[in-house]
């Protein structure tokens, strides 16, 4: 793919990751070369009230699936997995021959999933790394402690379209990473957010819990080496080393802040369940790894999604 330069991008998902991009390239393209993908109350709202981004109000454009549209250069998805299926035929307008697609969604497959609807050929591997605080105020981040991960499956030698992006993001004042082996990154990540985001949702606590429950990490440790075990039976290993490094990390997220997963819960959405522990235990079963942390968070989660459903309201 042939892209050399990137100035048109389309943004669908203005959720807290969709906010981390959307100030910057906004202020860098303006109104003519970037646009947010909504359609029905959604875009609606957003066009008459805006969105809260650290303290301020942003009306950015939107563009709605019906309406006619020209491809655009890059388009950053940013959606949740339950939300995919639907955003993949909201953003067909907007990819063209030489469109780069960048799918900044959790879990180790959203990239195939879009690019089994418009060509692997479209698609660049990328991850987040930030936490997002969610408060009645707005989306709250900052940009010094967050970044994105991108690139190819291999980045030893960089290419074009991810240089491209590079310099878009540079322009933009967006932090990012580019790492030599993208799956590996991906993999990490998918361990990381097991670990760390399902603990959190099954048992109703905030981040800050690891820095002072001994059972909390138990069970985040137990988690992501269940995860570590599967990557290894698909040729993605991990060292101590890194896992050690992420006791660290965890340490740094702002305590009172809440992973997507808790979040859903609380506010009685559907979780990402089904592509967190639900793919992993399928990997699993297929590789002939056992997952019976993952089995507990699928089937712990899934009780709390049925009970905020209201099927155990039983009468006397």
């Amino acid at each position: 793919m042939n892209t050399t330069e990137i100035n048109t991008v389309s943004l669908i998902g203005l959720g807290s990751i969709g906010s981390f991009f959307a100030p910057g390239l906004f202020r860098l393209l303006g109104a003519d070369n970037f646009r947010v993908i909504a359609g029905g109350a959604r875009a609606e709202r957003l066009e008459r009230e805006g969105v809260r981004i650290n303290h301020k109000t942003w009306h950015f454009p939107v563009v709605r699936p019906e309406e006619p549209a020209s491809p655009a250069d890059l388009i950053l998805v940013a959606v949740k997995d339950t939300q995919l299926a639907a955003a993949i035929q909201d953003m067909r307008g907007h990819v063209g021959e030489h469109t780069v697609i960048l799918s900044l969604l959790n879990g180790i497959d959203s990239e195939e999933k879009i690019g089994a609807a418009f060509g692997m050929e479209h698609m660049l591997y990328a991850l987040m790394r930030v936490s997002v605080g969610v408060r009645p105020e707005g989306y709250l981040y900052d940009l010094r402690k967050g970044h994105v991960e991108f690139g190819e499956k291999d980045n030893q030698t960089l290419s074009p379209r991810v240089q491209a992006v590079a310099r878009l993001f540079d322009r933009a004042g967006i932090p990012y990473k580019i790492p030599e082996d993208m799956l590996h990154a991906l993999w990490f990540k998918y361990l990381c957010n097991i670990g760390e985001n399902l603990t959190c949702a099954l048992l109703g606590i905030p981040f800050g819990a690891f820095r002072t429950s001994e059972d909390a990490n138990f069970i985040r440790h137990a988690a992501m080496r269940e995860v570590a075990s599967v990557a290894a039976a698909y040729g993605v290993h991990f060292t101590e080393e890194e896992l050690a490094r992420q006791d660290v990390v965890v340490t740094r997220i702002p305590a009172l802040n809440k992973p997507s997963t808790l979040q859903d819960i609380e506010n009685k959405r559907p979780t990402e369940i089904a592509m967190f522990s639900g793919t992993l235990i399928k990997l699993g079963e297929k590789a002939g790894v056992p997952t019976p942390f993952n089995q507990m968070f699928y089937h712990g989660i899934r009780v709390l999604e049925q009970k905020n459903n209201g099927d155990f309201q039983f009468g006397e």
